[in-house]
């Protein structure tokens, strides 16, 4: 700050608060004009919602029901899902199958981290690839698995093709194998 500015202020003996002030206050101009950090969430925020889609895979053909949701202090997204798979033979009961996600984004990383919690016990843990995401097509691969071998590898894949209109693509990776898809589910936002 001038001199002539700081020696017009009465009272004014030490220069180190107002200095702090005017940090502050060029800082906040710097936000202010459009330079703020960028939205870690940007990618997923359009996943917001409720959701309504058909299954189809290895399960079978269904329906499933999903929901977005910012959650502990938005600082993550939560995601609840339920599947309802048609019975693959007669007599035989439907298979419904829950899991619950939550998104994350790591700073040391600097991505988007997806953890699944799997009614069966499994808990999968995946990162954005930025190198191969783009604004239509979100890729997460997996980093680890919990109760399941961690010589598998699996892909999640997010297709947008609108912000009602999703694709989802599950993709496992056996030991020694390629990818294959293990399931495929279409959504569509509930109004």
């Amino acid at each position: 700050m001038p001199a002539h500015i700081l020696r017009a202020m009465p009272g004014k003996t030490n220069k180190k608060p107002m200095l702090a002030m005017w940090l502050l206050i060029a800082a906040s101009s710097v936000i202010a004009a459009g330079e703020a950090a960028p939205d870690p969430w940007a990618p997923v925020r359009f996943m917001l919602g409720n959701w309504q889609g058909e299954a189809q895979g290895d399960p079978g053909k269904g329906v499933v029901q999903r929901s977005y949701t910012f959650v502990l202090d938005n600082k993550f997204v939560e995601e609840r899902n339920v599947s309802r798979y048609q019975a693959t033979s007669p007599g035989k009961e439907p298979e419904v199958h829950e899991h619950r996600s939550f998104m994350s984004y790591d700073k040391a990383r600097k991505t988007l981290m997806l953890r699944q919690f799997h009614e069966e016990g499994f808990v999968n843990l995946y990162a954005m690839n930025a190198a191969i995401s783009s604004p239509t097509r979100l890729v997460f691969e997996s980093v680890s698995f919990e109760n399941f071998s961690s010589e598998w590898r699996a892909r999640e894949t997010y297709e947008v093709i609108s912000n009602d209109e999703f694709v989802e693509i599950f993709e496992l990776k056996p030991p020694g194998k390629e990818f294959e898809v293990y399931s495929r589910n279409h959504f569509r936002r509930q109004k």
